[in-house]
């Protein structure tokens, strides 16, 4: 029968596989077309970093209106503390650094310029990851990288934030110690160094909630075995923060320490409200002293058989005689061997006539 024109022809099931697996084109993808796609993503993402960096090279020295340039946003903290606790090298009393090598401004200005083309670029290469790993994942798996993802970025983004906030009090506190004796003249290598060192370090501190979470919801860590260790942990947070802080300014390692122990605090109740969603008790061996042994769980018996437990109560009775085995070591009449007969007489003389 003729079909009227405009009406639609049924889809077959092959037309609707062949839709199915064009959904998800790397399905069927071979080796070599992965690693092609991986070298086509690669470009892509170095292709953004370095017109990132091409930005920010440029955005260093010059001022978009409205926005600083970002030189001056980076000297920020620097020029906060009081002039006279800097060293006055321009007759407009202008804050600024000072350079002792012939190319250290270019290159300075190349360095900052490279990572705000990183910080740029960032949405084009981390969609160019997740665009590669994420049609091997689980739709389950893809909402919760999803959502550590972005607590991860922002976490970063605060890192950053407070350790650009606290550098101007370290600064003030630890260059008016001298100021009778000397003044402070810092060169752009190094305070830049010393700047984003210290907001990258801010930045990755500030994930270690976030990894604590990811081991309690893998189920590694659970909040009951962490409940009572709270002094150490914090006292542990401390010391890391008196270590990592650039520069070991009491001011950063203290509100760095600080931070964090906050930080891991919500990371402890965030365990405390999945295990109880999860309905995951105290295990009975943390509660037993270091010199006790546990007892063994009912469910948990190991060396139950059919037969019962181990050390189960009841009587002994006797086995009766197997008579199985014992019929297998008695022969019967049918499995007894004849007896052998002897041969009878050779009579030699009567054989001997025959032969001749």
């Amino acid at each position: 029968m003729n079909q009227p024109r405009g009406s639609q022809r049924p889809r077959t099931k092959k037309r609707l596989r062949k839709r199915k697996v064009n959904e998800n084109p790397q399905a069927d993808m071979s080796l070599v077309e992965h690693l092609q796609e991986l070298r086509t993503r690669v470009i892509i993402a170095l292709f953004a970093i370095a017109i990132g960096t091409v930005i920010g090279f440029i955005w260093y020295q010059v001022s978009i209106p409205g926005i600083p340039s970002l030189g001056d946003i980076l000297r920020g903290p620097y020029c906060r503390i009081s002039p006279e606790l800097r060293a006055d090298l321009t007759r407009d009393g202008e804050c600024r650094l000072i350079a002792t090598a012939p190319f250290e401004m270019f290159m300075l200005r190349l360095k900052v310029g490279a990572l705000a083309g990183i910080v740029f670029s960032s949405p084009v290469w981390l969609w160019q990851i997740w665009a590669f790993v994420a049609p091997g994942m689980m739709k389950n798996e893809r909402r919760v990288s999803v959502a550590f993802i972005s607590v991860a970025v922002l976490l970063f983004v605060l890192g950053a934030l407070i350790a650009y906030w606290v550098i101007a009090f370290g600064l003030e506190l630890f260059l008016g110690l001298g100021r009778d004796v000397q003044i402070t003249a810092l060169s752009g290598a190094l305070y830049f160094k010393f700047l984003l060192t210290s907001l990258i370090i801010f930045g990755i501190s500030f994930e270690v909630p976030l990894f604590v979470v990811a081991l309690n919801m893998f189920g590694l860590l659970h909040y009951e075995a962490v409940k009572g260790k709270r002094r150490f942990v914090i006292m542990t947070l401390f010391v890391i923060a008196a270590v990592i802080t650039p520069g070991q300014d009491i001011v950063g390692m203290t509100v760095l320490g600080g931070s964090l122990s906050l930080l891991v605090e919500m990371a402890f109740q965030f365990m405390r409200w999945n295990d109880k969603r999860r309905k995951i008790e105290r295990p009975a061996w943390l509660d037993v002293d270091d010199e006790q042994a546990s007892a063994l769980e009912p469910d948990h018996d190991v060396f139950s058989g059919p037969s019962g437990a181990v050390g189960a109560s009841g009587d002994i009775r006797s086995s009766g005689p197997i008579e199985a085995l014992s019929s297998l070591y008695e022969p019967s009449e049918t499995t007894r061997p004849a007896p052998i007969q002897q041969p009878a007489p050779i009579d030699q003389r009567s054989n001997f006539d025959d032969v001749i």
